[in-house]
């Protein structure tokens, strides 16, 4: 029933978002945008965390690049093509990827997520201590990209509301791509390596190259949400390549439900929601600025509670009614 009933839900929700814009303030509608490219970041992570059991803390090295990419081929004061700075942002997370991914594959367990975390670190620095990246202070981006055939502009993303539109559009087809991905043998091949790869390699699956590939695609989604975010801010600096932003992202795979696309975009959401809900003073007040510590509460209680996460929660709850009823 849940299986039958997730596909109407997506759908109402995703004609709720759409007509956000016509009732909602900039603020809101800013925000909702940012959560949006948000979860397009989630769910590469979770095709590699829930899918093929890569746990990384090192997926903002991909988010940062593609957003520096971006910044350092527009120019200073026009725009941007857009045809030419995506796929050049993302070409370079792929080749990053595939650099990266040759070596810390060969490694598994706690060694993955310490040299994933070292490649993020090293690239961090990159930007951080060179005049190439801008140093701290970072670089602005004046101007949004200009999606134009000839002299026909298609879309204006300097206005608020069609950048809105055309982040939902992208990561709805984000969504759709990884649900088709996931559901061919390529994507079968990937949940068979989570749950057991030796048997895996044993039936003559080259499993390296199926990581490989994951692994790529994965940090070039990241690198997608990476773009979107440097052109939605105009600005990018060295915070966006560090290790908590890995760290936050993968605390909304794990609070949606790792293995689960639409449990990712949920994380986002909530994640982000929820932090701009404690952290609101004409809310909470002086309290607000403790409010790392009600979200790290609520993220323990999930995690001990919900052990699939909040996309979870309906068949949580029906188990334990299942088993008090056998109990009573």
């Amino acid at each position: 029933m849940r299986s039958k009933l997730t596909p109407v839900i997506l759908f109402v929700a995703v004609l709720l978002l759409v007509a956000f814009p016509f009732v909602g303030e900039k603020f809101y509608i800013q925000l909702i945008a940012k959560v949006m490219i948000m979860a397009i970041f989630a769910m590469s992570l979770d095709l590699l965390v829930g899918y093929t059991g890569l746990v990384s803390l090192g997926h903002a090295a991909f988010f940062g690049l593609a957003g520096y990419v971006l910044a350092k081929a527009a120019p200073q004061y026009a725009a941007a093509n857009f045809w030419t700075t995506l796929p050049l942002a993302l070409g370079a997370c792929a080749v990053f990827a595939l650099f990266t991914g040759f070596l810390v594959l060969r490694t598994s367990g706690i060694y993955f997520i310490m040299v994933t975390l070292a490649f993020s670190q090293m690239l961090f620095f990159v930007f951080h201590d060179t005049p190439f990246g801008g140093g701290s202070d970072g670089i602005y981006i004046y101007a949004k990209p200009e999606i134009k055939i000839g002299e026909t502009a298609l879309l204006d993303l300097e206005d608020f509301k069609v950048l809105y539109w055309f982040t939902l559009g992208l990561m709805t087809l984000v969504y759709l791509f990884l649900h088709r991905v996931l559901d061919s043998n390529f994507g079968r091949a990937l949940i068979g390596i989570k749950t057991n790869e030796h048997r895996l390699r044993a039936l003559g699956f080259p499993t390296f190259r199926y990581k490989l590939a994951s692994y790529m695609l994965s940090g070039t989604l990241a690198g997608l949400a990476g773009y979107l975010a440097a052109l939605q801010f105009g600005f990018v600096n060295p915070e966006i390549l560090s290790w908590h932003i890995s760290g936050s992202v993968l605390m909304m795979v794990i609070l949606g439900g790792m293995g689960s696309l639409h449990g990712a975009a949920l994380g986002a959401f909530v994640f982000i929601l929820l932090q701009e809900m404690l952290s609101n003073q004409s809310w909470f007040g002086p309290v607000a600025k403790h409010w790392q510590l009600a979200m790290g509460v609520f993220i323990i209680a999930v995690a001990l509670l919900l052990p699939h996460g909040l996309v979870g929660l309906g068949s949580t709850l029906k188990n334990r009614r299942k088993r008090a009823g056998g109990h009573g």
